[in-house]
């Protein structure tokens, strides 16, 4: 082989070496939230999805309405019978529709953080949950209040109400949207919040994407959680109405112990490992 046929192989050879480790490098970037964000933006599984829990809490809302020994908040306590209904619903995912900003996470390769989360919130292009406003609206035409505890915290509440507003939600205002951190003791927990609203109100409903909307027992292992999940099940459906996210929530880190401390890697095996995948086909 001569000089330049030698002096070419190597090159190619070196040229492919690389193409594969490019390869390598691009597959090892893909952000995790991928599919969950094409589900949540494209699917018509999950629009319908969302639309039927709404719907069906749209058909309990009058028998809620007229058993005034019906209750959906664990907080609720002493003679709440004659206290006017409401219903309580979380804004991320449950009433707003946040996945611009996941797909963003995506397509730029990066991951959250409060400052660019506070960014998207005050540009208020979130848009409604499908099924969301026509359910609150339909609560609000029947005497229901409509209460908006989010964890965003106390300094977006104005582009928050802003947001709500621009689509028609009802009781859009300082007094019915609770976010983190407006009071002292309103932290990421909602048991305060929740508790706040039984004072004077009968709290027919709760919705939600993620665990710790209706109950603070949400930091245990996998079957710790599948277990608080069982001891509420006359709740789901009736009182309690949960809306799907594959993109992030307690459900995801409950894979890993709650410990963000460790790598991406770390974490994504954690993932892998609480699966339960299949043998394989027989040999």
């Amino acid at each position: 082989m001569t000089f330049i046929g030698k002096s070419f192989g190597v090159a190619a050879i070196m040229a492919t070496s690389a193409l594969f480790a490019f390869g390598a490098q691009a597959e090892s970037e893909q952000n995790d939230g991928l599919n969950g964000t094409l589900w949540l933006q494209t699917s018509v599984e999950y629009k319908t999805t969302a639309m039927s829990v709404y719907a069906g809490a749209t058909r309990l809302l009058d028998a809620a309405i007229g058993d005034h020994n019906w209750t959906a908040a664990l907080e609720q306590d002493g003679n709440y019978s004659t206290k006017p209904p409401a219903v309580i619903l979380d804004v991320d995912e449950t009433v707003l529709d946040n996945s611009a900003y996941q797909a963003w996470v995506v397509a730029e390769k990066t991951h959250y953080s409060s400052k660019t989360w506070a960014a998207f919130v005050h540009d208020m292009i979130s848009t409604p949950t499908p099924g969301a406003l026509e359910f609150t609206k339909a609560a609000a035409a029947r005497g229901v209040e409509i209460f908006y505890v989010s964890n965003r915290k106390a300094p977006e509440e104005d582009p928050t109400i802003e947001n709500l507003k621009k689509f028609g939600f009802p009781y859009a205002d300082e007094k019915h949207v609770m976010l983190r951190g407006e009071v002292e003791e309103w932290g990421s927990n909602k048991t305060p919040r929740r508790a706040a609203v039984t004072e004077d109100y009968r709290v027919i409903m709760q919705f939600g994407d993620n665990f710790g909307d209706f109950t603070d027992e949400i930091d245990g292992s996998i079957i710790e959680r599948l277990e608080v999940m069982e001891k509420y099940g006359n709740y789901w459906g009736e009182r309690w109405f949960m809306l799907p996210n594959p993109s992030y929530g307690s459900w995801e880190s409950a894979a890993f112990g709650g410990d963000w401390g460790k790598s991406g890697d770390e974490r994504r095996q954690d993932k892998i490992n609480a699966m339960t995948p299949w043998a394989g086909p027989a040999e």
